[in-house]
């Protein structure tokens, strides 16, 4: 009863988000247009379509929406075939790892564990970071599963989504105190300060 549920199930009372069900009618449009003779003998009715867009989209609901569609533009320009689900599980899981990126769960994982002070923490990938900032470190720390993977994983698909685009994402910056740099005096001035010294104290 206490278990939290595992990444990629999602509760039967938890209605679908409503970007996962239209990124997968942009993949199933995607396929309808690239594998359209293969699209209809696969899905001959539009009920059956739908029965299949559902489960696709509960078997997909472990990836950012982004990565959904970049899994299936790969797939479109690399396989001749309409792919099946495991293979657009699959399309999935490489186009994270192209990226760098963790699962988002494993991603939740290292956020909730990482040591203090977060800044200086090792992050497989600076979007663990900067969806963890931005869901509140305290919040993650102190509040249970149920609450915070939530959050965490919103601000982690919207960081994931600007990588796919293709934007560099910067982590944290280590600020490094240096020493103060001493300077040594050149032998003019250690003269001058010398004889300034003696004209203090009188020699």
């Amino acid at each position: 009863m206490t278990s939290p549920t595992p990444a990629g199930l999602t509760e039967t009372t938890s209605p679908p988000d409503n970007q996962a069900v239209e990124a997968i009618n942009q993949v199933f449009a995607l396929f309808r247009l690239n594998y359209h003779n293969q699209y209809y003998a696969a899905w001959s009715d539009a009920e059956q379509v739908k029965q299949v867009k559902r489960l696709w989209l509960d078997a997909l609901d472990a990836y950012p929406t982004a990565v959904i569609l970049r899994a299936a533009q790969h797939a479109i320009e690399n396989s001749d075939y309409l792919p099946t689900l495991n293979r657009m599980i699959d399309a999935c899981h490489h186009a994270l790892s192209d990226l760098g990126l963790p699962s988002p769960y494993d991603a939740y994982r290292e956020a909730c564990l990482a040591p203090s002070p977060k800044v200086e923490a090792s992050w497989q990938h600076p979007a663990v970071y900067l969806a963890g900032r931005d869901s509140n470190w305290f919040f993650l720390a102190n509040e249970p599963e149920a609450k915070t993977w939530p959050v965490f994983r919103e601000h982690y698909e919207r960081w994931v989504s600007r990588a796919a685009r293709g934007e560099t994402l910067k982590g944290p910056e280590r600020v490094s105190i240096s020493p103060p740099e001493e300077t040594v005096p050149s032998p003019e001035e250690q003269a001058t300060h010398l004889a300034r010294l003696r004209k203090e104290i009188g020699l």
